[in-house]
């Protein structure tokens, strides 16, 4: 006999699930090189996504504050991978951009995210994984 499912008990399971993704990103981020680590590797990718932008902007993709995305900013400027130029319609601000090498470990990011989510969900339908990304994406906009 199974138990009757509430919507209360439908949402307790997806919360522990959702907890349990935790474990599948720490994974993903081992993949990272070790000079790049996640909140740099976030940046990057934002950038490549989304083209050039102001400070605050980023922010409110990361969806983190301002002084923790002002600190990514810093590390990944450090190391070359995004240039910081004044903004011309606001002097005060800046305008964060990839350089060519930001743009090449971005490549590389990519490959290295492709190849682990390939290796692991190796035997899953095609189906499936489409499915699972239509879900995810429904449920990043829901938020």
């Amino acid at each position: 006999m199974t138990t009757p499912t509430t919507p209360d008990t439908r949402y307790e399971e997806l919360a522990r699930r959702l907890t349990g993704i935790g474990v599948v990103i720490r994974d993903l981020a081992r993949i990272l090189p070790p000079d790049c680590p996640a909140g740099s590797a976030a940046v990057l990718a934002v950038l490549g996504r989304h083209g050039e932008m102001r400070l605050s902007r980023l922010s409110a993709f990361l969806a983190v504050d301002i002084s923790v995305t002002s600190r990514h900013v810093a590390q990944v400027a450090e190391r070359g991978w995004i240039e910081r130029e004044t903004d011309p319609g606001d002097g005060r601000c800046r305008i964060l951009r990839l350089t060519p090498a930001g743009r090449a470990l971005l490549t590389e990011l990519g490959t290295r995210y492709t190849a682990a989510l390939g290796s692991a969900l190796a035997d899953w339908p095609t189906e499936d994984i489409d499915a699972l990304s239509t879900l995810l994406a429904r449920l990043r906009s829901s938020f």
